[in-house]
């Protein structure tokens, strides 16, 4: 596992922050003597510490995968599957499938297939939560639509929550890009929604926990 350098200076503000936290319960308890405050104090600025830290993790995974398969872009909980429009580039009907993620998931996002980068696009927006129904359209986000050696292209939104205030990402267009790599972060709980061809086999349902690079989301048809 290694640490996201996306959350070097938040770690190293927590870091200062809650040491200055200890060095007042520390002077606080040798003013009162009451040791179980201390002690629940100091647990409490560990636990901190660990979830600050714990939220910029990246775990070591090598990502197994066929040349059609469609690889988890993030770590969390499928909200949402079901045929829309896709307005923004496609504007067309497409199969949305929605992956919420909670403040204790893995916030490294990574690219579902492997090709080459069409397009990308960063919108300012609001910090609605991140399952109401509007945030697709709504808050802040980034589209970045890969297109497959078949030819067929997948889009892949970032979008911000009430609780996510940064939303990044590093590819560009003309970008070729394998599955599985890293193309951004999100910065506390926030949502991935992907747009795929009709017709895709998709391979998880509503509810189902998913794990970035490990969970295959679906598959791309070959004709």
């Amino acid at each position: 596992m290694k640490l996201h350098r996306e959350g070097y200076l938040i770690m190293a503000i927590a870091f200062v922050l809650l040491a200055g936290v200890h060095v007042g319960n520390y002077f606080l308890y040798q003013s009162l003597g009451w040791t179980w405050l201390y002690a629940l104090l100091t647990v409490a600025e560990i636990v901190m510490m660990y979830l600050v830290v714990q939220f910029f993790r990246v775990p070591n995974i090598t990502p197994v995968f066929g040349e059609y398969d469609i690889l988890c872009p993030a770590d969390g909980k499928v909200v949402v599957i079901e045929e829309t429009e896709e307005n923004e580039y496609f504007k067309d009907r497409r199969i949305q499938v929605s992956i919420f993620m909670s403040p204790l998931n893995v916030h490294a996002n990574f690219n579902p297939i492997s090709g080459i980068i069409k397009y990308v696009k960063y919108h300012k927006g609001l910090f609605l939560v991140a399952w109401h129904p509007k945030s697709s359209t709504d808050n802040e986000r980034s589209t970045v639509v890969t297109q497959h050696s078949s030819g067929k292209e997948v889009l892949f939104r970032q979008i911000a929550g009430a609780v996510a205030r940064r939303i990044c990402y590093y590819v560009e267009a003309g970008q070729q890009v394998k599955t599985g790599s890293e193309y951004g972060f999100i910065k506390f709980g926030s949502r991935i929604d992907l747009f795929l061809p009709l017709g895709t086999t998709i391979n998880v349902k509503i509810g189902d926990v998913v794990k970035g690079r490990i969970t295959k989301i679906g598959e791309l048809t070959k004709d």
